[in-house]
């Protein structure tokens, strides 16, 4: 394994987690976050099994964030009638996948679900939303 799996001090926390996606979201360009509106960073050990079953999945390791709420774009979802958009990071998934890739800092990773569960309501491509990283 790679220098990186070990680079975080500890196991991190829910709140390490927490933390770290409100610093990756601070490092995104600006218009990309004011575009973002009031979107709320959730974290959990994972996800339960209704929301599991919702997607298809059957464990979960299998999923590492979830976007829940309107539409990034809506006008709605920033208009007080709704509640804001939340992006769900599951600790458990995060950490697994980061250790077993051995090549990422625990921030990246944490960045690059973020980047992703954001970036896919906004309907970015997967190259769009690399390129909002390599400038975080």
């Amino acid at each position: 394994m790679q220098q990186f799996a070990f680079s975080y001090p500890r196991e991190p926390s829910l709140d390490d987690l927490s933390l770290l996606a409100e610093e990756a979201f601070a490092r995104l360009p600006e218009p990309f976050r004011l575009a973002c509106g009031r979107v709320v960073f959730r974290v959990a050990e994972g996800a339960d099994s209704a929301t599991l079953r919702g997607l298809g999945l059957s464990h979960p390791l299998q999923l590492a964030g979830l976007y829940r709420g309107a539409s990034v774009r809506a006008d709605l979802a920033n208009s007080g009638f709704l509640p804001p958009p939340e992006v769900w990071l599951y600790r458990a998934a995060i950490v697994h996948e980061w250790r077993a890739r051995g090549d990422v800092s625990l921030e990246d990773m944490v960045s690059h679900v973020l980047v992703h569960e954001i970036g896919h309501h906004r309907g970015l491509s997967d190259a769009d939303m690399e390129r909002l990283e390599a400038e975080a």
